[in-house]
C-alpha cells in the first residue's frame, strides 16, 4: 500500500474514532492509543465488512460488564480495566487489560481475534459478534 493510501486510511479512521465516541474523551485520549490508527482501523474495517458499525466504545464497555450466568468480562479482568485481573477458576493473573498501562494490549490483530474467541465462548456461551468484537476494541482502546 503506497503513502497516500495509508495516509488516508489512518486519516479515515481517526475520523471514525473521534465519531465513535464522546469528542472531549477522544481529544485526550486519541494520542495516547497503543495501536495506530491504521492498525485499528483495519480491524475494525474487518468487523465492518462482515455487516457491522458503527462502533459505540459505551456499548463494548456494556457488554464487558454484562453478566451471564456466573460471569462477565470483568470476572476475570475487572471492571476498571487499568487493575491486574485474576482467571475465575485457575487463579492465574492476568495484567492490566488498558493498553494505556500494558503496551503489548491489543498490538496483534491474530491474539485479539484468539482471545475473543475463546473469552466470548467461555464467558458468554457463544461466539461474540463481529459488532460486539467491535464495540469492546474500540472501548479498550481508548483506556
Amino acid at each position: 500500500m503506497n503513502y497516500v493510501n495509508k495516509h488516508s486510511i489512518g486519516l479515515a479512521i481517526t475520523a471514525l474514532l473521534l465519531s465513535s465516541v464522546n469528542a472531549s474523551a477522544a481529544n485526550t485520549k486519541v494520542a495516547s492509543l497503543p495501536l495506530s490508527a491504521e492498525r485499528i482501523g483495519l480491524q475494525l474495517q474487518q468487523y465492518q465488512a462482515q455487516g457491522a458499525g458503527p462502533f459505540s466504545a459505551d456499548a463494548g464497555q456494556a457488554l464487558w460488564l454484562q453478566q451471564s450466568e456466573d460471569r462477565s468480562c470483568a470476572s476475570c479482568h475487572t471492571a476498571k480495566v487499568t487493575d491486574p485481573g485474576m482467571h475465575q477458576n485457575t487463579r492465574k493473573p492476568i495484567e492490566a487489560m488498558a493498553p494505556s498501562l500494558t503496551s503489548n494490549r491489543l498490538t496483534d490483530a491474530a491474539k485479539i481475534e484468539k482471545w475473543f474467541n475463546r473469552n466470548c465462548n467461555w464467558t458468554f456461551k457463544r461466539e461474540c459478534t463481529p459488532q460486539e468484537k467491535g464495540d469492546v476494541l474500540l472501548w479498550l482502546s481508548l483506556q
